[in-house]
């Protein structure tokens, strides 16, 4: 039987994944924050088949030193991208360690109206302390009070997206009627550490849900639609996606290719004069020739749904991707291409889900959060 065709992503946050990208970046620092370098990346990204880029985020800082301390935030950044693509999905990664869930249920679900369906969400994680005096809450520490606020936070956001039925919306002129109260359905959670009543104030998203992204064992496997799944091997990340329970399972992969000029190996011996490229256990690590690159990921498509790919540094790597990589992906049909006019949930073969909650009659309650 055919392989399955991977589904590709690219983070593009920054200048790539080494702390120290920057230094080799095809343009001046100060461009890092600008829109024409967002939309030059997201234009690679769509021209070369990508099917999803994601964008990471904080309330820190991603950088210390002499590097470039400075980002805009990611669902910012996403409407932005969103707005001068037509196919790419956009995921820009947010946590609820300190953010109130109904904010987050509110963005994304507009991001979701300004991409017309291809808005997804990278559940992450705030576990630096300093984080929470940015936020001026108490410090959630470990592993245990992580995951409940990111599997809290999940769950509400959820809610919040079902608690408008898809026909709630009349927008009759002939009786002066917007919506039908009826079908807004108010959430009353109440969790350890705060509670949400009422419903979202914003329609419920073209996609129902945007499509959830979270790392594998983070939070439930039936609350997200895709696992971000890694290893020291490429047989150690398909172990990983078998057991991650969730409908799709995408690697997580870091590369570095060789360029016309260089090899990676040079690259990132270069880089490494400023700061190391620390491994990461729940990453596969690629660093060689574009052949080989398309060789592991033939090796994944039998494992995986997907792939997200961390490029070394993005001015270099995205352009070996789109020149070299990709197109070899698609000959081989190992990829698929995003679907045109379609949403990011039918791109990667996702059923659009109905909403939790059913017609009840029941009057719409003010939204309010405390925590």
């Amino acid at each position: 039987m055919p392989r399955p065709a991977l589904h590709l992503a690219v983070e593009i946050d920054g200048d790539g994944a080494h702390p120290a990208a920057w230094r080799r970046a095809a343009h001046s620092p100060g461009e890092l924050l600008g829109p024409r370098r967002l939309a030059r990346v997201t234009a690679v990204a769509e021209n070369a088949g990508f099917t999803l880029i994601t964008l990471d985020d904080s309330i820190l800082p991603p950088g210390s030193g002499a590097g470039p301390v400075g980002r805009i935030g990611a669902v910012e950044r996403a409407a932005f991208a969103a707005a001068s693509t037509s196919v790419l999905g956009v995921a820009p990664v947010l946590a609820t360690t300190y953010a109130e869930p109904f904010h987050v249920s509110s963005q994304l679900a507009s991001l979701d109206h300004v991409s017309a369906g291809r808005a997804g969400w990278v559940v992450g994680v705030e576990d630096d302390p300093l984080a929470a005096r940015a936020w001026g809450r108490p410090v959630v520490e470990g592993a245990d009070a992580l995951a409940r606020e990111a599997h809290d936070g999940l769950r509400v956001v959820r809610d919040l997206w079902d608690s408008w039925e898809d026909d709630a919306v009349i927008r009759s002129v002939a009786t002066s009627r917007y919506l039908d109260r009826s079908r807004l359905h108010p959430v009353d959670f109440r969790g350890e550490t705060y509670t949400v009543r009422g419903p979202s104030i914003v329609p419920r998203p073209p996609q129902g849900r945007p499509v959830v992204l979270a790392r594998r064992g983070l939070v439930p496997a039936e609350l997200t639609d895709v696992a971000l799944v890694g290893g020291a091997t490429a047989a150690e990340t398909g172990a990983a996606a078998a057991s991650s329970g969730a409908p799709l399972a995408f690697a997580e992969v870091e590369v570095a290719l060789d360029t016309p000029r260089e090899t990676a190996g040079e690259r990132i011996a270069d880089l490494e004069r400023s700061a190391p490229w620390d491994r990461r256990p729940d990453r596969l690590r690629y660093s060689g020739p574009a052949a080989g690159l398309v060789t592991l990921l033939a090796e994944l498509a039998g494992h995986v749904d997907g792939v997200r790919l961390h490029p070394l540094v993005l001015d270099e790597d995205l352009a070996v991707l789109s020149r070299l990589v990709l197109p070899e992906l698609f000959v081989r049909r190992l990829a698929a291409r995003p679907l045109p006019g379609t949403t990011l949930r039918a791109s990667l073969g996702l059923p659009r889900p109905l909403s939790r909650f059913t017609t009840d009659g029941a009057a719409a309650l003010v939204p309010e959060e405390t925590r």
